[in-house]
């Protein structure tokens, strides 16, 4: 099964912060994407979404530091939904987006036109990743397998 999400937009406000007594990190904002079409008129039209975003450990840390309402940024994570109950009891659902890859996609002054260009530097790192450079690779099995199709 799959639960991946890739966003592209920009920061609609600051990043939220908390720290924990058990030193953990969360950052919270919500992101812009928009999507422009032609109406039936010929008129361009856009539609904005916004997305709920949560960013833990030393990459919401990262995210407190160097991101600003308004910034671009590229988000890779997955969707993921939590329980909670308002002052009446009843129950609530929210969905978030936890990002796992950020990276900055500010305009860069010197690059000219429209074009985003980032730079190593603005590569936030997935907080899980592998310390082997080399990908796993596993030989197929022929044994048959039990899959119903």
């Amino acid at each position: 099964m799959i639960n991946k999400v890739l966003l592209i937009g920009n920061l609609g406000r600051d990043p939220e912060v908390r720290k924990f007594d058990n030193g953990s990190t969360v950052a919270k904002f919500s992101l812009a994407t928009n999507e422009n079409y032609r109406d039936k008129t010929g008129e361009w039209q856009t539609i904005t979404e916004w997305h709920n975003i949560v960013v833990w450990g030393p990459l919401a840390e990262r995210v407190e530091r160097d991101l600003t309402k308004g910034n671009m940024v590229f988000i890779e994570g997955k969707l993921t939904t939590r329980k909670w109950q308002d002052q009446d009891g009843n129950d609530k659902y929210t969905t978030e987006v936890r990002a796992i890859v950020l990276r900055k996609l500010d305009r860069r002054e010197n690059a000219g036109g429209s074009n985003y260009m980032p730079s190593e530097k603005d590569e936030f790192p997935p907080v899980d990743a592998p310390k082997s450079s080399s990908p796993v690779v596993s030989e197929p099995n022929n044994a048959e397998d039990d899959l119903p199709f």
